[in-house]
């Protein structure tokens, strides 16, 4: 029988200076906090808005389509002309968003549709806590695959942190824009508003319409029934989503409150737009042209979007709100090429994925690269443009930090508040993406040769030293990553990969960080994820562990980088030791430093705390024993590691009840469990 041998961990910790005032401290001195309404499209391109690139077909002469509200939004606000979805495709993307982690971290990836979302932090639950209304009008599709109703589905809104919902549960009901007929391809489909089932009411009614005309209601009423109490709307619109339905009559002029949509809520009158006939209104601008059918559809869906958000906006000013509200526009991916019974359909007849290459369901950047405007008047950038690389799980930190609370420690995201303010400054962000599709890219002419017809496969992203690193089709961890310049070279058509000693450097550097930053996951498996994970150049050492201590109340385990609060002791321990508390109650304590594992392999971490703790090593969550979490039961994870070192970090956590406690123990080659002990970087 093998014999195995002890050895003794050691630590080393990563300098670094903390400055007071450092931490972003953009909070609004108000005394109500900003209201938030996240405007969340489905299948709508980079390419697909005028500002972005229809109003440049225009300019050529090209068909194209219009968006003059978005415009005007883009022109009072900031875009974020890099921001990326963490897969390319709705449910990974919108559990990601929602949850404030990268795919690396998700429990739902891939096609998981209708998988139950984690019950865990969410935007809504953080934004909550804060003291905010929140509510959810539109697509879920991340209630779990049992059950059949809200009392028996494990994640219905309403048990994620939303106080209301209203809308399509399941993922595939949101294919059908009118929920009370049948379309093309679609059978009538279930529409609940709070745990009551209401499609039966909505003869005639078009989501697009109906969203709208409820999102108007339920932002009028909290501001008329509490009026001090700000609020988190998510609007999860269904379109321009397949199929290619489109509304019934035009869009009622003027808008907000006395104009527009509206909901009048009479069953077979729901809203004011509910008609007889159905799914034949062509946008006039579209009605005359000579182009398909399909792509008058879709036009016309996209202006219908666009109407909507002119008429939001004009409700924000009608009820005085407007520099009061932060509104964010996006996609949840690329776009579309499916029709669902309207006919043949693609997205190159208006360049949807606009400069890029790549659509829904690719990693190249048109299938991730998504069209996002941000709005604050008086706050928010107007007429800017931000390249920086950012993604949908920083919208956690960013939330948080308008909310004045710290965000939980297992976010992967960092606040983009300096972004789209200009002041203060921001952390390094991470952009990790990862997918699985048995498909290929289109043979569309516009796209580079070298991506037509590539097969999907296994696809990972990660954006490095400014640059982006994309692999399809993996089959091993020492897969090559293509390396673009996507800020001067958007459709990624000159491969820098081997091209000098620096990317030769660059490739390894990739290869190493997609393992670093990611966990697997068994019910999405990678051909990566028991590849170990890659060590540290060896360090000098003598003993002791790195700490800060925040005297802080606190509901989670947070993410230390977003206090507002200085440490109010720091210094060195010899392991993950309470005794630096300087007080018993309401503690936080991060602990920093690099294990050093003498031998590759398997190894286990089994974690026991009295409230919650993060455990993380590299970038990559191991334990997260937080929310949820039993006070003083174990949990323990495997992780792959080579040897050598490797950043750990701990972050600990503890309000008033029972008795302040914390155990880590390892087991893996050549360790039996124990005890772990510690050092620290020479100087």
């Amino acid at each position: 029988m093998k014999q195995y041998k002890s050895f003794i961990f050691s630590i080393i910790f990563c300098a670094i200076v903390f400055q007071q005032g450092q931490g972003q401290q953009l909070l609004v001195n108000d005394e109500k906090k900003p209201n938030i309404i996240f405007i969340l499209t489905d299948d709508l391109g980079y390419g697909d808005l005028g500002v972005l690139f229809q109003n440049q077909r225009a300019q050529e002469g090209k068909p194209h389509h219009r968006t003059p509200y978005l415009d005007k939004m883009a022109g009072e606000g900031t875009v974020l002309a890099r921001h990326y979805v963490p897969a390319p495709v709705c449910a990974p993307s919108r559990a990601s968003l929602l949850l404030g982690i990268h795919q690396g971290h998700a429990n739902v990836r891939n096609n998981q549709f209708d998988k139950a979302l984690i019950d865990n932090h969410t935007l809504p639950s953080v934004l909550k806590q804060a003291g905010y209304a929140t509510g959810l009008i539109g697509k879920w599709g991340l209630q779990g695959l049992e059950g059949d109703s809200p009392g028996s589905w494990e994640a219905y809104p309403t048990k994620r942190g939303f106080d209301h919902f209203f809308g399509y549960v399941r993922h595939r009901d949101g294919h059908n824009h009118y929920p009370a007929h049948e379309v093309r391809e679609r059978g009538p489909v279930e529409v609940y508003n709070g745990d009551k089932e209401i499609s039966g009411q909505l003869k005639g009614s078009y989501t697009t319409d109906l969203f709208t005309a409820v999102a108007k209601k339920w932002i009028t009423d909290q501001e008329r029934d509490n009026p001090e109490k700000p609020f988190f709307l998510y609007l999860a619109y269904d379109t321009p989503h397949a199929g290619l339905e489109i509304a019934a009559s035009p869009y009622p002029e003027g808008g907000g409150l006395n104009g527009g949509v509206q909901w009048i809520g009479k069953p077979g009158r729901y809203i004011n737009t509910a008609e007889e006939s159905i799914d034949d209104y062509f946008h006039p601008d579209y009605a005359q042209t000579d182009w398909p059918v399909p792509q008058k559809r879709f036009a016309s869906m996209v202006r219908r979007i666009d109407n909507s958000i002119g008429d939001i906006m004009q409700l924000l000013n009608d009820l005085d709100i407007d520099e009061e509200t932060l509104v964010v526009f996006t996609s949840d991916n690329g776009p579309h090429n499916e029709s669902y019974g309207y006919g043949d359909y693609d997205p190159t007849f208006f360049d949807g994925y606009g400069p890029l290459d790549g659509i829904k369901r690719d990693t190249w950047e048109g299938g991730v690269r998504v069209p996002t405007l941000v709005r604050w008047p008086a706050h928010v950038l107007a007429g800017e443009r931000n390249d920086t690389p950012t993604g949908f799980h920083d919208w956690m930190p960013t939330f948080a930090e308008l909310a004045g609370i710290p965000a939980p420690a297992n976010t992967d995201g960092v606040s983009l508040l300096p972004l789209l303010t200009g002041e203060g400054e921001r952390e390094a962000g991470v952009v990790y993406i990862e997918y699985s599709h048995n498909g290929k890219t289109p043979r569309y002419t516009e796209f580079d040769l070298t991506h037509q017809g590539k097969m999907r496969g296994e696809m990972q992203v990660i954006y490095l030293d400014g640059y982006k690193g994309v692999r399809y089709n993996i089959k091993s961890a020492n897969d090559d990553f293509h390396i673009y310049d996507t800020k001067i070279d958007p459709g990624e058509k000159s491969d820098l990969a081997g091209s000098s000693d620096y990317f030769e450097k660059l490739q390894q550097k990739m290869k190493n960080r997609v393992l670093r930053v990611r966990r697997p996951n068994s019910t999405a498996p990678r051909p990566y994820d028991t590849v170990p994970i890659p060590a540290l150049e060896a360090q000098q050492m003598k003993p002791g562990l790195f700490y800060k201590v925040f005297e802080i109340v606190t509901p989670w385990t947070p993410d230390v980088a977003t206090l507002q609060e200085a440490p109010v002791h720091t210094g060195t321990s010899e392991g993950f030791d309470l005794n630096v508390a300087t007080r018993k109650d309401d503690i936080v304590i991060e602990y920093t430093g690099i294990i050093e594992v003498p031998e590759t392999g398997e190894y286990t971490f089994d974690l026991q705390t009295d409230r919650g703790a993060i455990l993380q090593i590299h970038d990559a969550t191991v334990i997260d024993a937080d929310k949820g979490y039993k006070s003083k039961s174990t949990l323990s994870s495997k992780i792959h590691l080579e040897q050598g070192y490797h950043p750990i970090k701990l972050i600990y956590a503890r309000g008033k009840k029972g008795s302040p406690s914390l155990q880590i123990k390892c087991s893996g080659p050549g360790t039996f469990k124990k005890s772990l002990s510690y050092s620290h970087v020479v100087d």
